[in-house]
């Protein structure tokens, strides 16, 4: 029964690809179950970028029946088009469409905003959403340097409003059980992390030529602050993750996620050290720029933690896809979007093998937990309480700025150490440089 059982888990995981969530009602469903609520009583909300998880969030936010959506922003005039009648159909009312998002800010009327954009532009439209009195929910990961994590910082200070941070496993029951299990001490001094994101759907991004931007786009707009490049098609939706001008590859797409859970588990926030190996190993000749394979080993007080992702293959750690294990001297607690398992160390007593801890049943996953992660940021607006918030700015920060070291060990090809109090790497005026952002075509760093 036990090795069934966690032969479901695994393959509850493997099933949850992508994103790897649950998948959300269509449309028509999400429409049948509005209720009537007064106008009056409606969170009034925009989005800032409508595809990919700008779309996702939005889509859990409207099975909220006093959730209203007013406004849409996108540099691309077919996903605004497609969005703005989706939308009407889920609501009954049409909302209005932007190509400047800050157009929309200009609004009103608008209480909240979701930011989907690509990662190089979360700290931008973060920052002026909050300037223009707007709560945020924002996408992972926070941001794409160091440097903006921490100018998002001051910024939420400054303006106190409302800021979730899409990390949504924080809003998962059974991680909230796994955490509890492991800061019980059962597990004994636990002395590795190992957190992982093996992605076998990933298949080489094909080189292709550059081209003229597609039909309605504003792609100058879509570059923002980026590096201006000729337009092509690898690097506009969803690709875009794979080129450093725009986000940092897996370990920043999925890390952040996997990271987060790790160090709230384990009550740790900065490293004193990270080094990492790795490149393109498994699709040299592809057109992506981050690495397809990575390990990077992060020390902190009392426990190492080794990061590791590679795409094209499934064979992750324990069987799972993704996931975290907390290796103690008693036992193994092992962790992903699935439930979690127990793999107890045995100890020979009056020479008999016995478990060093008591074994347990594995825990499934229980409930969507996007859902949840949208009505607490929903709920903490009404209650003007960001202490409820499962993923406030702080906890994003702390996940982004550990991922976003990963790679620049990387890119250093070398030991780093970090300065917390300084909030730098130690004597490494190269790390140091690539921890600050780098901004073009006349966009300029927010100013805070």
């Amino acid at each position: 029964m036990k090795t069934s059982r966690r032969q479901f888990i695994r393959n509850s995981a493997l099933t949850a690809s992508g994103a790897g969530l649950v998948g959300l009602p269509s449309i028509e469903a999400i429409a049948a179950q509005r209720r009537y609520v007064s106008p009056n009583a409606k969170l009034q909300i925009g989005v800032i970028g409508c595809n990919g998880m700008g779309w996702s969030d939005l889509r859990s936010h409207l099975l909220q029946s006093d959730v209203q959506c007013v406004a849409l922003a996108d540099v691309d005039q077919s996903v605004l088009d497609k969005r703005a009648v989706d939308v009407e159909k889920m609501q009954g009312t049409k909302p209005q469409v932007y190509k400047d998002y800050r157009k929309m800010l200009e609004n009103k009327a608008l209480d909240a905003v979701i930011i989907g954009t690509p990662d190089h532009w979360h700290c931008m439209a973060l920052i002026d959403s909050l300037s223009a009195g707007k709560h945020v929910y924002c996408e992972k990961p926070l941001a794409n340097s160091i440097e903006e994590c921490t100018l998002m910082l001051s910024a939420a200070k400054r303006y106190n409003k409302i800021i979730q941070i899409g990390q949504w496993q924080r809003s998962g029951s059974h991680y909230e059980k796994a955490i509890e299990y492991v800061r019980s001490g059962k597990l004994g001094n636990i002395r590795l992390v190992k957190v992982w994101a093996y992605q076998g759907w990933m298949m080489p991004v094909p080189v292709k030529p550059d081209s003229a931007p597609p039909a309605g786009v504003d792609y100058d707009m879509w570059l923002g602050p980026a590096p201006k490049r000729p337009f092509n098609p690898n690097r506009f939706h969803f690709n875009f993750r794979w080129f450093w001008d725009y986000a940092g590859g897996l370990m920043t797409d999925w890390g952040v996620h996997e990271i987060d859970i790790a160090l709230y588990a384990m009550k740790a926030k900065a490293p004193k050290s990270v080094m990492a190996s790795g490149g393109k190993l498994a699709y040299p000749d592809d057109a992506s720029e981050t690495p397809d394979t990575l390990q990077a080993v992060y020390e902190y007080d009392g426990f190492n933690m080794l990061w590791e992702h590679a795409t094209g293959i499934d064979g992750g750690n324990y069987g799972r896809t993704e996931g975290i294990a907390f290796i103690g001297n008693n036992a193994t607690l092992v962790l992903d979007r699935g439930g979690w398992a127990l793999h107890p160390e045995t100890e020979t007593r009056n020479g008999i093998k016995v478990y060093k801890v008591e074994d347990i049943p594995d825990q499934a996953r229980n409930g969507d937990y996007l859902n949840e992660h949208t009505k607490n940021f929903v709920q903490a607006i009404k209650d003007n309480n960001p202490a409820i918030l499962k993923c406030g700015i702080e906890t994003g920060s702390v996940a982004a700025i550990n991922a976003h070291m990963g790679n620049i060990a990387y890119k250093t090809g070398r030991k780093v150490y970090w300065d917390a109090a300084a909030g730098n790497f130690k004597n490494d005026p190269q790390a140091n440089t690539i921890m600050k952002a780098s901004y073009h075509n006349g966009w300029k760093l927010p100013m805070v």
